[in-house]
Order: structure tokens, then C-alpha cells, then sequence
């Protein structure tokens, strides 16, 4: 512990930092960074207290439901701040501090308060996957020497059999939903009133916590596709300068309300849907699940939405579908093609068409963001033609996660962005092509992974991250995915296929739902076959077959899709063999298709 000079020369530096990245922002010369004024934060606590001060004690920052079927209430960002501060004094009152603490559970304020509470001033928080089995969720707390749990009801059961087994370092369960204490597992708001309490009473012990923006504040485990995961760590520094520079290049406002709906321990919705919108003086409104996602929309009309391709393209698809049923689809896109032409002038005729199909996203949406994975830029294109402006970003977790985003005033629907400031894009390794290897660079890079020095080694080198993502850069700087490096299909004549390319282009199909593009070895030595296994869409299929479609003719229809596809690419990028598949492809937590796992490839 640093002495009380020492702590406040450090947080002299601290400041001084936070004000280079904002002097940075307004200095950056591009167009498209248009919105300069970034409030020099330099710590989780710091971050929170400022926008407080900023927005007020009254500032809506939570909706949420508490009761099923119930009506959406409000937390402030005073009660927010409030609750931090109540819960990190008795954390650090039992015993807690500079430990690790993990939280765990469906998105709702009382995970994001837990969060928060740990890194402004309690220790270093390991959020965990809510899709993982006991026996990976057991193991990680002993690989991440984790002292205590926070999580939702449903999990109480696994963490009070995994603390039993004697085989982890916990010490304190916490049941987010709990109403009192019960069976050694300590209930979450009285918890809090406790730390309230002992403030009143003096204790000082979580507000004036010396806080080192510059050591690991998180331990995040990534959803490797190969099944390793690794231990990312984060600073708090990776993530200020993150959420400073991030809504540079598009608006956030103090009014705009974002519908929170990925995985709150997943970095794209923590630092994006939650940091981002908490720094801004937005609110955020939890979904109560993926099979209320239309309802809710319906009922907390939010502005703002992140979410991964297959969600927009499912509603994308879905409004088209019940288009097409009332007869409507040539006028619509009659409409379409007109407003183009009046939005040029000014003349916006949205508000008058499209009211209907604006209130699939709950009728005030603004903005859809979209990442995770690559999205047909015509379904961003569809959405935009609708009055919602809608972007593509580009991050992994060692980033913290920002790479790139299309600026909402000049995006470009087939890039997933431009660089922000201070941070910086490279593409080394090019071929004959320009594609090359993704190297970012910037303060949000992460520190290393955890226990893991020779594998850091390979992928940080002088401070930049080397992603293992394969792409190129306009003349403007907008970045281009082609792929993942260790996906190419090296044909035996030496060509390069990206499976992801694809995989895009099938993704084009009405009639796909998913797939996995592979290759397998031809009869003779110089022959590589590229291989699709593919799963239809139900739906599509019931809509153009009411009567039902053989196996075989479900094929043939395939096939005139595929051909459309390999008459557009070189031959040694054709697919000459298809997998029709009847169940689910096998997926890690984080939702994506595990390449290599054999039982995708039947």
C-alpha cells in the first residue's frame, strides 16, 4: 500500500494520463471522429463518481424487471452509486479485499453493481460464464484462486456443491436475489444495507480504497472454438481509454435508452452496452431472456441495441417473411427505393411507412450495432432503409474489446469500422492481395494472459496485439475481415480459401440458417475438396413448402443456391460437396460454431 503522498502523486499521473487520451481525441484530424468531448476518466471509481456529478443523483441508469410479468422500474444512477459503494465496504468488511470475486448470471443491475462494486475498490473481478457446466466453472475458480461468488438464484445449488468438494479457495457465496441469509449462502441486499451501515458509522475502508489503474482488474476466460481458454487481464486503464475513445465516432446521448441483451460477462456487452452507456449518462434496460426479446422491445422502447448477426438478420428475415405474406413486398420496396431518393432532399418518408416495421425494435430505436461475427452488409443496408442507422464493429477480448466501428455518420455497411483514436490498425504479413494479418495497438491492449507467458509472448509483441484475424484497409482506413488465420483451407496446389468467405456468402441464402465450410482430401494427391455442412431454415422451408420437401429435393434446392455462389468465386474456392444437417451444430458459450469439433463435420 502506497503512502498518502505516494498515492496522490500516482494519481497526479493517473489524471495526466486521462487528460493525453481526451487532448488526443479532439486533436484527431479524420472526419469521421465527430464527437471530441471525452471526460478524462482514469478509474472505475473515479468513472462512476464523475458521472454522477455529471448526470445527477435522479439520472435514470437501470430499467429492469424484478417480478415476472411485472412492469419495468427504475434505478438512478444515485441509487447505483449508492449500492456500489454499500457493497464494496462490506465485501472489504468480510474479509475481501484484493481478493478475487466472481460474478455470475443473467444481465440485471444487480450484476452490474457487483461489478462495478469489486473494481472500485474491493479486488479483481472474474466474471463467468453462465453457460458453462460445474465441472468448467469449477475449474476456473481454482485456476483464477477465486475467494468468493456473486450470482443469481439458479446457481446457488452448483456453487454451494462446488465449495463443499473442499477443492477451491472460496470462502463467501452471495445469492443476488436472496431476501436473508441462509445456509451460508449471504443475501445480496441486506449485504449492501450492511455496508451502508458501517459508512454511516465511519468506515472509510471502500471509499478511500487505493485503487492501481495499471494492474490486472479483471480475469476474463475466453470461449475458445478449440476448447482452451485462456485468461485475459485487464487493467482498468484498458478499459477507461476504451470507453473514452469508443463513442467518439458515434453519438451516445444522455437520453438514449440501450436494450441489454449479450451476455453481461461477454466484453463487447460489459465495456459497450454498460460502460460505454454509464460514462455517457445513458440507461440500460435488461432483456428477462432471449424468448421475451420482441416483448421487451415492445415495452421499454429502447434507442440503442448490440447485438451478433444472427439476431438481426433473424428480424431482418422475420419482417420481410410477413411482407411478403400480405402481398406487400413490391410496394415496399417501391417505398424504399423513393425515400432514398426524398432522404437526399431532406424529406424523410420513414416516419409515415415504416412505423410498423420500426416497432419490431420497440418504436424509438436509433441505432443497431452488430459484432461478434461478420453480417451481410445488405441486412445493414435493409435496417438503415427502415430510419435505423445501423453499424459493425470489430474487437476481441484482449482489446477489452474495441478494434474498429463504423462511424455512424459515414459507415460503410461490408467494413466493420475504422480505428479510434490513440488506438491504431495494421495489416503486416500482406499477400499479393493486401490481406494480411490484424495487429491493434493502443491502451486498451491487455495486459497478458494469465499464466500464460509463453503464449502472451506470441501474440503481444511491443505492446500490440497480434489478433490472428486476416483482413485489409481501405484508402480511408476502414477495416475489411477476409478471415481467421488459423481457418485457411491451404488447398494442395497451394491456393488460399477463407471458409469464412464462404460461409458469408451462404449466409446469403434465404433458405440457410447455418453453416461450416471444411475441406476433406480428393482421390487424387493434388485435389483438396472444399466442403459445406449446412442446416436449413425451418421456417423458410414451411413457408415455401407448407406441404413438406424431401430430403433429397431440400438438397437439389441447395445445390441451384451453391451454383449461383461457385459460378461467382474461382474454382479452387468452389464447393463440391454438401452436409445437410438435422440437428444444431455444436457451439461454445458464446454462441459460435466450433470448427474443429468432428461431429459438425457429419
Amino acid at each position: 500500500m502506497l503512502s498518502s503522498a505516494e498515492y496522490e502523486a500516482k494519481i497526479a499521473r493517473d489524471k495526466e494520463w486521462a487528460e493525453s487520451i481526451s487532448q488526443a481525441v479532439k486533436d484527431d484530424p479524420r472526419s469521421f471522429v465527430k464527437y471530441r468531448e471525452s471526460r478524462p476518466i482514469y478509474n472505475i471509481k473515479q468513472f462512476i463518481e464523475s458521472s454522477v456529478e455529471t448526470y445527477g443523483r435522479d439520472h435514470p441508469c437501470f430499467y429492469q424487471k424484478f417480478h415476472k410479468g411485472g412492469e419495468y422500474e427504475m434505478i438512478t444512477y444515485g441509487q447505483m452509486l449508492d449500492d456500489v459503494n454499500g457493497l464494496g465496504t462490506a465485501l472489504i468488511d468480510a474479509g475481501l479485499k484484493d481478493k478475487r470475486i466472481s460474478v455470475i448470471g443473467e444481465n440485471c443491475s444487480q450484476w452490474a453493481i457487483s461489478y462495478l462494486a469489486v473494481l472500485a475498490g474491493t479486488g479483481i473481478v472474474v466474471p463467468l460464464d453462465k453457460e458453462l457446466k460445474i465441472d468448467d466453472i469449477k475449474n476456473l475458480l481454482i485456476q483464477a484462486d477465486v475467494s468468493a461468488v456473486i450470482f443469481t438464484k439458479k446457481y446457488e445449488a452448483m456453487f454451494k456443491e462446488i465449495m463443499a468438494s473442499g477443492d477451491t479457495k472460496l470462502e463467501m457465496l452471495i445469492n443476488m436475489h436472496a431476501e436473508e441469509d441462509v445456509d451460508g449462502v449471504t443475501a445480496w441486499r441486506p449485504l449492501i444495507e450492511k455496508g451502508k451501515k458501517l459508512i454511516e458509522g465511519g468506515d472509510r475502508s471502500f471509499l478511500d480504497a487505493q485503487i492501481d489503474s495499471e494492474a490486472m482488474s479483471v480475469l476474463l476466460f475466453t470461449a475458445g472454438t478449440t476448447g482452451v481458454s485462456k485468461g485475459v487481464m485487464l487493467s482498468q486503464r484498458n478499459l477507461c481509454t476504451d470507453v473514452m475513445v469508443s463513442p467518439t465516432v458515434l453519438q451516445v446521448n444522455d437520453w438514449d435508452v440501450f436494450y441489454s441483451v449479450l451476455p453481461l460477462h461477454h466484453t463487447y456487452e460489459c465495456t459497450c452496452g454498460f460502460l460505454v452507456p454509464l460514462y455517457k449518462g445513458a440507461a440500460m434496460a435488461y432483456c428477462e431472456g432471449l424468448k421475451y426479446l420482441a416483448k421487451n422491445l415492445g415495452e421499454c422502447h429502447p434507442t440503442m441495441f448490440l447485438g451478433v448477426p444472427v439476431m438481426f438478420e433473424k428480424m431482418y428475415k422475420k419482417i420481410w417473411r410477413n411482407v411478403r405474406k400480405q402481398g406487400k413486398e413490391k410496394l415496399l420496396k417501391r417505398v424504399i427505393k423513393i425515400n432514398r431518393i426524398t432522404k437526399k432532399i431532406g424529406i424523410d418518408l420513414g416516419n409515415i411507412f415504416f412505423k410498423q416495421i420500426r416497432e419490431v425494435f420497440g418504436g424509438k430505436m436509433r441505432l443497431v450495432i452488430c459484432g461478434g461475427a461478420a453480417i451481410n452488409p445488405e441486412v445493414l443496408d435493409g435496417i438503415r432503409d427502415f430510419g435505423i442507422n445501423a453499424l459493425q464493429g470489430y474487437g476481441l477480448t484482449e482489446c477489452a474489446p474495441m478494434g474498429a466501428l463504423s462511424p455512424d455518420t459515414a459507415p460503410k455497411s461490408a467494413s466493420c469500422g475504422v480505428a479510434f483514436p490513440t488506438c491504431g490498425i495494421e495489416i503486416i504479413n500482406k499477400d499479393e492481395d493486401g490481406i494480411g494479418e490484424i495487429v491493434l495497438s493502443g491502451q486498451n491492449v491487455m495486459l497478458g494472459y494469465y499464466n500464460m507467458p509463453e503464449q502472451t509472448a506470441e501474440v503481444k509483441i511491443d505492446g500490440k496485439f497480434h489478433t490472428g484475424d486476416l483482413g485489409y484497409l481501405d484508402d480511408e482506413g476502414y477495416l475489411y475481415i477476409t478471415g481467421r488465420q488459423k481457418n485457411v483451407i491451404i488447398t494442395k496446389n497451394g491456393k488460399n480459401v477463407f471458409p469464412e468467405e464462404l460461409e458469408y456468402y451462404l449466409a446469403n441464402v434465404d433458405l440457410v440458417e447455418e453453416s461450416m465450410v471444411f475441406d476433406e482430401a480428393g482421390d487424387s494427391k493434388d485435389d483438396t475438396i472444399i466442403v459445406a455442412a449446412v442446416k436449413l431454415d425451418a421456417e423458410e422451408l414451411k413457408e415455401r413448402w407448407p406441404d413438406g420437401i424431401s430430403k433429397e429435393d431440400q438438397e437439389k434446392e441447395l445445390w441451384k443456391e451453391i451454383e449461383k455462389i461457385n459460378e461467382s468465386v474461382p474454382f479452387f474456392k468452389r464447393i463440391r460437396k454438401v452436409i445437410l444437417r438435422d440437428k444444431p451444430f455444436e457451439k461454445n458459450t458464446a454462441n459460435k460454431i466450433k470448427r474443429f469439433a468432428e461431429g459438425n463435420k457429419k
